[in-house]
């Protein structure tokens, strides 16, 4: 009696849940169940998305100090970037080999391990994926000289405004307008404005810092001066000439726009490579042959992180014995030999290849050009700026009040940027078996 109590019961629940239009889940095998409801290795949702974003931002924001603390130690940029470029690839590989196997391998979303192997069906997608890397890796080191002469600041801000407005841009258009235009745009008129406002900011401290050296006699005196057991006050004249003792890459006595102009030039490498990526992941211009897969985005990620790290090597081998802006010469030999600072070398390129990661992640789940928004990075940058190195301590009034509508401009592009971000629609996969019982 109670089980047909029971079983009735279970019956009208079942037919309720039909009625409903809740789907037949208990008519499936529980492989299909989980597979059809739970694809991990994706993500899909708005909240994962901004997540991704968020610690991206952190990441991004970071490595770029990392590098200014240890040039302005005196570790030549050279070695710094060698070290860096072998955990950034580490970084790429970390998201393959795990979140790129993780899920059933379909003809439509196959692991990484796989889809490594079909290089013949999907080459084009791979050469926009390396072609994202290399722009990256050009961009990058440009940033590393340009942060010794604008400092740390000044050179994010110039750098991810020159991202935003031509990237998202590209983004926007390459995603099918799935984010909102008004909204997006608007944030990407606010980094306009703090590029300029970033340029007067440089300046103005620039002035600043000369009118703090005027009590120098001539530049030769910053070599004769002594070390003193007193740690210097941050922003002093004597903070300044000890720091260019010091420091690698001398900028004293250089153009003070070197820095700007680098730092545009990394900017316009930077607005490049996230375009590019999106092509190799997402196929909008159909390059690929019919019923071949579109990259996922981390096997898309591996061949842009290993174009990034080959072009990094040949370059920075190259800079050991050519070197430019009047560094010293090195070898492969001093730069095996060369252990000052090498931890956190390998930590600056840790953070760049997981916040490039999470940030590709993200702009699958939200539209690339939202993705963007990690390009907050100066908003951290700053932040390490005045701590680490006491950036526009002791500088005018005029600087700060640029410093601080700056910034301001900068959070509010960032805010409106993440406010226009919309939804990718996934391929939806399924197991044979599932449409074949749909179908009946």
């Amino acid at each position: 009696m109670l089980k047909s109590i029971w079983v009735s019961a279970f019956m009208l629940q079942k037919q309720k849940m039909e009625f409903l239009g809740i789907p037949k889940l208990i008519d499936h095998p529980i492989e299909d169940i989980v597979y059809s409801g739970l694809k991990t290795y994706v993500v899909e949702s708005k909240g994962g998305a901004i997540t991704c974003m968020v610690l991206s931002l952190f990441f991004l924001g970071t490595w770029p100090a990392i590098f200014t603390l240890l040039e302005r130690r005196g570790r030549l940029p050279q070695h710094i970037y060698l070290d860096y470029s072998i955990t950034n690839l580490l970084a790429a590989l970390f998201f393959a080999l795990t979140f790129g196997q993780i899920g059933k391998n379909t003809p439509e979303k196959p692991s990484f391990i796989t889809q490594i192997s079909q290089l013949r069906e999907n080459w084009v997608s791979v050469m926009f994926a390396m072609a994202g890397g290399v722009v990256l890796s050009i961009g990058n080191l440009c940033t590393q000289y340009a942060l010794a002469f604008a400092g740390l600041s000044v050179t994010e801000v110039i750098t991810a405004s020159m991202t935003v407005v031509v990237g998202t841009t590209l983004n926007y258009l390459l995603d099918d307008k799935i984010n909102k235009a008004e909204t997006l745009f608007s944030g990407v008129g606010c980094f306009l404005i703090a590029v300029c406002l970033a340029s007067a900011v440089h300046s103005s401290n620039a002035a600043d810092n000369i009118a703090k050296l005027s009590s120098l006699s001539r530049i030769e005196d910053l070599e004769s001066r002594n070390d003193t057991e007193e740690k210097m006050k941050f922003g002093t004249a004597d903070f300044l000439a000890e720091l260019e003792k010091k420091r690698a890459i001398k900028v004293f006595g250089k153009n003070t726009f070197v820095g700007l102009y680098i730092a545009l030039f990394a900017g316009v490498c930077f607005s490049l490579f996230s375009p590019a990526f999106n092509l190799a992941t997402n196929d909008q211009w159909h390059t690929l042959n019919k019923g071949a897969a579109k990259l996922v985005v981390y096997t898309a990620f591996f061949w842009f992180s290993l174009s990034c790290f080959v072009l990094a090597i040949i370059l920075n081998i190259t800079f050991l014995y050519c070197p430019v802006l009047n560094l010293p010469r090195s070898s492969v030999k001093s730069y095996l030999k060369d252990w000052n600072g090498r931890g956190w070398s390998f930590l600056a390129g840790l953070l760049c290849g997981l916040g490039n990661g999470l940030q590709f992640m993200a702009g699958e789940a939200a539209g690339y050009a939202a993705a963007d928004a990690v390009q907050a990075l100066p908003l951290v940058s700053t932040f390490w700026g005045v701590v680490l190195f006491g950036e526009y301590q002791r500088s005018s009034r005029r600087t700060y009040v640029l410093l601080a509508s700056m910034l301001l401009m900068f959070a509010v592009a960032v805010v409106i940027l993440m406010a226009s971000a919309g939804h990718r629609k996934m391929d939806i996969v399924t197991c044979p078996e599932t449409l074949q019982k749909t179908d009946s």
